[in-house]
């Protein structure tokens, strides 16, 4: 069994069991924007909270095993994205990654937004004119040191 192996179980309960992430992260005690990624894979659970999803979605002990290692990260199968809302988030990247760098870079200096030391929050925001998806992401800044 793979790690894509346990990725395809746990959505394939989740459709028959009607499951929400959101669900699934209150059980685990922690964000559904966490939860949901080590459920796809990017993200590690320790014993604890892999026993949980496990029962959640009713994996076999092999399968909670697999939750607990460390991922290969990166899920994208294509280098540009072909799923629309994904291929958004490339799009934002395309047009505003220069202005997110230009920014950070004048408001922090010379370093990077962590990918590791990050949290995530996605809200649906009530609009009249059609509701909005906001995202919040928060990494630590990490300066390039010099040696």
């Amino acid at each position: 069994m793979q790690r894509t192996d346990v990725t395809e179980m746990i959505m394939t309960a989740k459709i028959r069991k009607d499951i929400k992430w959101c669900d699934v992260a209150a059980q685990v005690g922690l964000s559904k924007e966490w939860v949901t990624a080590g459920c796809l894979g990017q993200m590690t659970f320790d014993a604890r909270q892999a026993a949980i999803v496990g029962e959640v979605f009713g994996l076999p002990e092999e399968a909670v095993l697999l939750l607990q290692q460390v991922p290969y990260r990166g899920s994208l199968p294509t280098a540009v994205p072909t799923d629309p809302l994904i291929y958004r988030f490339y799009e934002l990247v395309s047009v505003y990654g220069t202005t997110f760098k230009a920014l950070i870079h004048e408001e922090f200096g010379d370093g990077i937004m962590s990918a590791i030391d990050f949290r995530m929050d996605m809200q649906r925001e009530p609009d009249p004119a059609g509701d909005r998806v906001s995202i919040t992401m928060s990494g630590k800044f990490l300066p390039y040191k010099t040696y």
